[in-house]
């Protein structure tokens, strides 16, 4: 795995904002960054999807044994969702997508954790990186059937799921685009879909169900909004209450994956196995080197690097009251002060391609670069 410096096409801020990348820059700088490239063996792409489907086999084992062992409250889970996850996990209702992060060093991969519930940086991965392959290296090829795979999951659902799909995220530009970008991989599979934020549902006591602006009923609804949230909110019961009545993609289940505590469980459960770090819930224990993660923290938010007893780099965030995890610190891919993560998509349990954060610093987050792969 090797980064290349190269030149920017040309106009390339108007080339990314026609795949639908609206945010290829933050504050002045890329966040799309082309002035760059890593390139992959097909060997090195062989293990990072065999390690992904691996990472997923072990995590379907340690969902079983958190509900088989009652483990919930160790994971922070209220109670109120614990009948609502175990249903979901035994009745297998639609899930979509995720994807796994992982640490690549040039010899080793380690998994670093699984975004299953929220993940976002998908439009850079499905197609703002395949146009730029497209436009000067289609001699080469990429890790990445996102785009294909997203439309045919689309179709397989149709059966199971009532139409219209309401698709629902926050008033930000990455969630927003996000969002219509999976609106339209379920459109091309042939869908009715609709468009909505999620302070825009309604909840309409008469009908007992959550309804749009015009009073409809949500039957069906992938939300890009994290379930801890939503359980929080004030229309948290009803979401628990009406869980036959509508549809949430991803399911409630994927509260078991999302949380940073599953690293621990997955130590716990397979120790020593090549693709997993040493992670405790009760402190560092023994680790010289250790990364601290809230349970639920996302894109790198109140995240700590310690390196021999030293603070390399520490984040803040909204997570400071979470519990926390501490996970074996694991070399990135590197290239001088550049240190870059592996973001291995899934749809449905399937790999499907990847992505790659490059960050000057330890930890990746929000403003992370993305930076385009491509293999030969």
């Amino acid at each position: 795995m090797q980064r290349h410096s190269i030149q920017p096409r040309q106009d390339w801020q108007k080339r990314v904002e026609q795949t639908g990348l609206t945010y290829h820059s933050l504050e002045g700088n890329p966040y799309w960054d082309e002035s760059a490239y890593w390139e992959l063996s097909s060997a090195e792409v062989d293990r990072i999807e065999a390690a992904t489907s691996e990472v997923q086999r072990l995590c379907l084992a340690a969902g079983d044994h958190i509900i088989e062992k009652n483990r919930f409250a160790e994971m922070g889970i209220p109670a109120k969702a614990i009948p609502h996850i175990v249903q979901a996990w035994q009745q297998e209702p639609p899930a979509l997508y995720g994807r796994i992060d992982l640490a690549y060093d040039g010899n080793h991969l380690k998994l670093l954790e699984y975004n299953a519930d929220t993940p976002t940086s998908l439009v850079e991965a499905a197609v703002t990186q395949w146009y730029w392959l497209q436009d000067g290296h289609a001699q080469a090829d990429q890790f990445n059937s996102l785009h294909e795979k997203l439309i045919a999951k689309w179709l397989d659902l149709v059966p199971y799921i009532s139409q219209p799909v309401y698709f629902g995220s926050e008033p930000v530009e990455e969630d927003r685009i996000t969002v219509e970008y999976l609106r339209d991989t379920a459109h091309q599979a042939g869908l009715q879909t609709i468009s909505i934020t999620m302070h825009d549902i309604g909840w309409q006591a008469s009908t007992y169900s959550f309804v749009d602006l015009d009073r409809k009923p949500i039957r069906t609804i992938f939300k890009l909004y994290p379930w801890e949230s939503l359980l929080n909110d004030s229309f948290g019961p009803h979401a628990l209450s009406t869980m036959r009545q509508t549809q949430w993609i991803e399911p409630i289940w994927k509260m078991l994956w999302s949380n940073k505590a599953l690293l621990a469980i997955l130590w716990e459960l397979f120790p020593g196995h090549e693709l997993l770090l040493p992670t405790f819930l009760d402190g560092p224990r023994d680790l010289q080197s250790w990364v601290r993660k809230p349970f639920f923290g996302r894109e790198g938010a109140n995240v700590t690097v310690s390196l021999s007893g030293i603070t390399m780099e520490s984040t803040s965030g909204a997570h400071t009251k979470d519990p926390f995890i501490y996970q074996q610190y694991a070399e990135l891919a590197s290239c001088g002060s550049t240190h870059a993560a592996i973001g291995s998509w899934l749809i449905d349990g399937e790999p499907a391609g990847i992505g790659i954060r490059e960050s000057s610093g330890y930890i990746t987050t929000n403003t992370s670069r993305f930076v385009p792969h491509l293999f030969r």
